[in-house]
């Protein structure tokens, strides 16, 4: 790490287009589709696009494993799939800002990555204005539907039931519309063009499919897309989904009018309903985004901003920092060298994340946000913290999330975390080309009254110093909290550079292949830090190296001296970093 940034950390805690995939003479039809130019930019390509030879060697880089870092003075977009990162650095290329970027990375991400998100989940965007200083929330969860969910239980995400009403289209145009600058056709050109002329199948994806065929393979538009002739698709076969490519044209065309009150919203709730749900299109109708008021704390002179409730990881991680502040973690040393801190850290992460289950929406039932993220609550909790054993291990939502982190040259910063909110297709539920997740699995930990906007376990945050950015931040998984701690204290407390911190063995939250979870480490994480903590009763298991369930840490590093932006993808995901 240049030694510039060790004098900060030691000062600062102490005081194009993708259009011709079948070849050069699809271009202008595919074009066309996506209501674009295909006028070739510097780069040698469309805006967004990807000729056939580029797509094959960012698909061969869509594998877990060690990731090559990126640095740069310009724009920057990290997210867990190559083609999504190239989507948004596409857009920075045409002139768009963050929040273009994080968005058209967004909308591929959902043909590329269908196992992990789509259009019928939730999109939530944490934006800083460079021009005037501030921080603005976008809240694109999902809500409850209005009417009673009769039968309600552990089997509801199996059926209609389970369905929340989405909001990630709702996040998406409101994104754009307050912070954006390009128009939606570019920003979802890349995503039409894979959804319509295809991508190859990478391994993560493959996996997803074959763990999941007996639900994947149950509807028409499933088998259509997932088992042309019969049988599942294979690693390295192209993968077509020319239904979602229209649907995704119609709301470039349509927006939340075909999304909220057309077709498309009557079309989702006949099947959620043939399917046992109760979703009606008046849910869709009353649906409402919303522009909250990032939360707000501190961490050795940094300020930290964070999703607020309900989307409240932000506000989760603010509180866990605050506690963690109360210990001298410089002293301590990083967390797999010290059993003090991981004892420490595992159980406050612990606790913060069980004491969310209490939390619902402050727009229907009093929260005492100012209480929960004040000093004096967090020296509070850590004091009684320490008369306590180790904490039961409270279960989290199924890992199904992308995290999308940008910034562009003039310094404007967007991280979007969207998801499907529940396994993936695990009620085996598609309309108009797109499945319909069980995003009500959220309600599991805190049940949202009818119609009310549901809690979710979501974090996108932004670390600030004199008032800007220096890390932006995100994770998909049930270890999200542990994960940007850990690379937090990392790189403020320690000064490690980001491609070193991502890179360290880290703790978390695991699954098992019966879908339990247990709180784990990863192989390579020193087995003698494990083993103290184990001998004090913490119950800690090891498990593989670049585990799954750890998350992604998709984030940003400004050097607040010298302006270069730095990010490195986690190997636990198919994250590529990219500079423009």
């Amino acid at each position: 790490m240049p030694s510039t940034r060790r004098t900060f950390v030691r000062s600062a805690t102490s005081g194009a287009l993708a259009t011709s995939l079948l070849g050069a003479g699809t271009a202008s039809t595919a074009a066309a589709r996506a209501g674009v130019s295909s006028t070739v930019d510097a780069t040698g390509g469309t805006p967004g696009s990807v000729d056939p030879e580029e797509r094959r060697r960012l698909i061969a880089k869509a594998v877990f494993g060690h990731k090559q870092p990126a640095e740069g003075k310009g724009g920057m977009v990290i997210c867990a799939h190559p083609l999504a990162t190239r989507a948004g650095t596409d857009v920075l290329r045409a002139d768009g800002n963050a929040a273009d970027a994080a968005l058209a990375a967004s909308v591929t991400q959902t043909v590329v990555e269908p196992h992990m998100t789509g259009i019928t989940g939730v999109l939530s965007t944490l934006y800083f204005d460079a021009a005037t200083g501030t921080t603005s929330y976008v809240n694109g969860g999902m809500n409850r539907p209005m009417a009673e969910l009769k039968g309600w239980g552990p089997e509801a995400t199996s059926t209609g039931l389970g369905c929340g009403v989405p909001g990630f289209w709702a996040g998406y145009e409101a994104t754009r519309e307050r912070f954006g600058s390009r128009p939606s056709r570019e920003l979802c050109a890349a995503a039409i063009a894979y959804a319509r002329d295809g991508f190859e199948v990478h391994p993560f994806l493959y996996g997803e499919m074959f763990t999941m065929a007996s639900t994947l393979g149950q509807s028409e538009q499933g088998r259509e897309i997932y088992f042309p002739g019969g049988a599942l698709l294979d690693p390295g076969r192209m993968l077509y989904q020319r239904r979602a490519a229209d649907t995704l044209e119609r709301l470039v065309e349509e927006g939340n009018d075909y999304f909220y009150r057309g077709d498309f919203a009557r079309r989702y709730c006949e099947v959620v309903q043939q399917a046992g749900g109760v979703m009606t299109p008046e849910d869709f109708e009353r649906y409402d985004v919303r522009l909250d008021e990032p939360a707000r704390g501190s961490y050795r002179g940094y300020e930290l901003v964070g999703s607020p409730l309900p989307d409240h990881g932000g506000t989760h991680l603010i509180e866990i920092l605050q506690m963690i502040e109360l210990l001298d973690v410089g002293k301590l040393g990083p967390v797999t060298e010290s059993p003090e801190l991981l004892w420490q850290m595992a159980r406050i992460c612990q606790q913060v994340f069980a004491d969310g289950g209490r939390h619902r929406d402050p727009k229907y039932h009093p929260v005492p946000l100012e209480l929960i993220v004040s000093k004096q609550y967090a020296r509070t909790r850590f004091e009684l913290l320490q008369m306590d054993a180790p904490l039961e291990q409270t279960p989290s939502p199924a890992p199904g999330s992308c995290h999308v982190t940008a910034v562009d040259a003039r310094g404007n910063v967007a991280t979007i975390l969207h998801s499907c909110m529940s396994l993936p297709w695990s009620n085996g539920l598609f309309t108009e080309g797109v499945a319909i997740f069980a995003s009500g699995a959220h309600f599991f930990r805190v049940m949202p009254g009818p119609g009310e906007r549901a809690s979710v376990y979501v974090a996108p945050n932004m670390i600030l110093k004199d008032g800007r950015p220096i890390l932006a931040s995100g994770s998909p998984s049930g270890s999200l909290l542990q994960n940007i701690t850990q690379n937090v204290t990392n790189m403020l407390d320690h000064g490690m550079g980001i491609e070193e911190s991502t890179n360290r063995p880290r703790f978390g939250t695991a699954y098992s292949a019966g879908g339990g979870m247990f709180l784990a480490a990863e192989a390579d994480f020193p087995r003698a830090t494990v083993d103290a903590v184990n001998e004090r009763g913490l119950g800690m298991q090891i498990v593989n190296p670049a585990n799954f369930g750890m998350g992604s840490f998709e984030a940003i590093w400004i050097d607040p001296e010298t302006g270069v932006r730095e990010a490195c993808g986690d190997r636990r995901r198919c994250a590529m970093a990219e500079a423009v």
